[in-house]
C-alpha cells in the first residue's frame, strides 16, 4: 500500500519566538542582540522562578526550578553565549524564561527580553558564517536571518546546549565500531548542527555504512544530483538512506524530502527524518510527506533500530 502524502499545505517557513539579549560594549555602550528559537520548540514563556543551586554545575547553570512538578536546568543564555550580560544588571522583572522542548527534554533559558513572534521563510535563513577566531559563534549559531531596518537574528543551535552538558557523552564516547557491522552502503545525512552531524556520522558508520554529509536541504539535494550523475546505474544499491534533519537554513527537511518523493529516481530510497522537535504534528507531518521514519534525536539505540527496521 503507497503512502498517503499530504503536503498540499507544505510552506517553507518557519515561525521563531524573537527574543533579546543585550551586551555591554567596551566603550561602555549597550548592544541589543536578537536571537530567535523555533516556536514548535517552545512550551511557554515566564517570570524568573524560584531557583535552586545545583552544586558542580557550570556557571552558565543557573540551577534548578520547579515547573508544575517537573524539575528542569535553567540555563542562562548570556552567559552560555559568552556575553558580559550580568554586568548590565538588568532588571528581574524585564527578564523571561523561555520554556523549551526538545530532544525530548525540557529546559528554561533565562533571556533580557521577549519581543514577538515573526514568521520567516526558510529561503531568508542563511547558513551562519564566521572568521576562524570566533570559535563561540560557529559552535553556537547555526543560522542568521535579516529583519527590518536591515538587522540580523541569529538562530542558535541549542543542541549544543546538551552537548556541553554532557547529555550526548556515551553516544560520542562509544570506540567506533563497537556495534557490529551489518550493513554497507553509503547513506547521505543532511543536518546543520555540527554537533547532530558528528553523532548521526559515528552511529553510522559504527553500523558498517559510509557517510556523505549535507549542511542543508539544498545542499542535499546538490550532493543527490552527484551521487545520481556518479551513479547511474548503480544508484540504489549505492545509496541505501537518506537521513535528514527538519530545521535548516534555505530549504526545510520537509520541503526537502518532499523534492526526493517526487522525483521518481529517489523516491523509492529510504528517508528518516531526525530532529530536535519533538511533538507529534511535526511527526505526522514528516510520516505523511512520506518518510519511513521520524526519530526524536538523539537515542542512539532507537536510531539504529529503526535503521536496522528498514534495512532488513
Amino acid at each position: 500500500m503507497e503512502k498517503s502524502i499530504k503536503t498540499k499545505n507544505l510552506v517553507n517557513e518557519i515561525e521563531l519566538v524573537d527574543f533579546r539579549i543585550n551586551e555591554k560594549l567596551e566603550d561602555g555602550e549597550v548592544y541589543e542582540g536578537i536571537y530567535g528559537i523555533n516556536v514548535t520548540k517552545v512550551q511557554e514563556i515566564i517570570q524568573v522562578p524560584e531557583v535552586f543551586e545545583l552544586p558542580a554545575s557550570p556557571d552558565y547553570i543557573l540551577g534548578v526550578f520547579d515547573l508544575r512538578g517537573t524539575v528542569m536546568p535553567l540555563v542562562d543564555l548570556a552567559t552560555w553565549l559568552g556575553i558580559k550580560a550580568r554586568e548590565l544588571d538588568v532588571p528581574l522583572h524585564k527578564k523571561r524564561v523561555i520554556i523549551a522542548e526538545f530532544n525530548n527534554l525540557q529546559l528554561g533559558f533565562v533571556v533580557h527580553e521577549a519581543k514577538l513572534i515573526r514568521r520567516i521563510s526558510w529561503s531568508n535563513v542563511e547558513p551562519a558564517s564566521f572568521s576562524s577566531s570566533d570559535a563561540i559563534g560557529k559552535e553556537r549559531v547555526t543560522a542568521v536571518t535579516r529583519i527590518e531596518d536591515g538587522r540580523t537574528m541569529l538562530i542558535l543551535d541549542l543542541e549544543k546546549v546538551l552537548s556541553d552538558l554532557d547529555f550526548y557523552k556515551d553516544v560520542i564516547s562509544k570506540p567506533e565500531g563497537e556495534e557490529k557491522k551489518r550493513f554497507s552502503g553509503t547513506v547521505l545525512v543532511v543536518d546543520d548542527s555540527t554537533i547532530a552531524r558528528t553523532l548521526i556520522k559515528k552511529s553510522l558508520k559504527g553500523m558498517g555504512f559510509n557517510v556523505v554529509e549535507a549542511k542543508d536541504g539544498e545542499a542535499g539535494l546538490n550532493a543527490l544530483e552527484t551521487i545520481a550523475k556518479e551513479h547511474p546505474n548503480d544508484l540504489h544499491s549505492f545509496l541505501k538512506l537518506i537521513v535528514s534533519d527538519v530545521e535548516m537554513p534555505r530549504m526545510d527537511g520537509f520541503h526537502f524530502a518532499q523534492k526526493i518523493k517526487d522525483n521518481p529516481i529517489l523516491a523509492s530510497i529510504p528517508l528518516i527524518f531526525s530532529s530536535s522537535i519533538c511533538d507529534k504534528y511535526s511527526q505526522q507531518r514528516g510520516l505523511d510527506i512520506g518518510a519511513d521514519a521520524y526519530i526524536v534525536k538523539f537515542n542512539e539505540d532507537v536510531f539504529i533500530e529503526e535503521i536496522a527496521k528498514i534495512m532488513e
